[in-house]
């Protein structure tokens, strides 16, 4: 017995994640990827203030120069930037301020653990909602050189020519 949808048309597939306004992306550090080795991911969660919240539902913010450090044995996110929300008044926030990640201990001391290695850092990931609440992927990543760096994106565009290949010689036995 599987579950199965019926599209516009009327025909049946197969079940599809619906597009869920409360399970959005709102920012992703594509540059993060890029410029380090991602070890390990974890979703954390953030204490925000109402105006950072209504500002995230609006669709603004910036992870590019975000960086998490430990004070005082709990995780900090720093330099993420959230504007500040428009209609907001002498409540409102600043938009780079130090915001508290939410982990549970063992992974806080999975992460110091991991943080005791030469070279690691962390990073941000992605910035979204789940189920309303807003989530941070962050990771304990290992900085990339240069010749790392090419080397991912030669990889990549020979993986690219060798499906476009492939997908060539199925069109032409068609």
């Amino acid at each position: 017995m599987g579950l199965s949808t019926t599209t516009k048309g009327g025909s049946v597939g197969k079940k599809t994640e619906a597009k869920d306004p409360s399970n959005r992306v709102i920012a992703s550090n594509r540059k993060a990827r890029h410029d380090f080795e991602v070890l390990d991911t974890y979703e954390a969660g953030m204490v925000l203030t109402g105006t950072e919240v209504k500002s995230l539902r609006e669709g603004k913010a910036s992870l590019v120069d975000g960086f998490a450090q430990f004070y005082r044995d709990e995780l900090y996110i720093e330099q993420i930037y959230i504007p500040e929300y428009l209609n907001g008044s002498w409540t409102n926030h600043t938009a780079r301020r130090r915001r508290k990640l939410l982990l549970h201990r063992q992974e806080l001391t999975k992460i110091q653990r991991q943080l005791g290695d030469a070279g690691n850092t962390i990073v941000p990931l992605q910035l979204y909602f789940k189920d309303g609440r807003v989530k941070l992927e962050i990771a304990v990543a290992r900085g990339k050189r240069e010749f790392d760096k090419r080397q991912t994106l030669r990889e990549k565009q020979d993986n690219r020519e060798a499906l476009r290949a492939m997908r060539e010689r199925n069109r032409r036995s068609a």
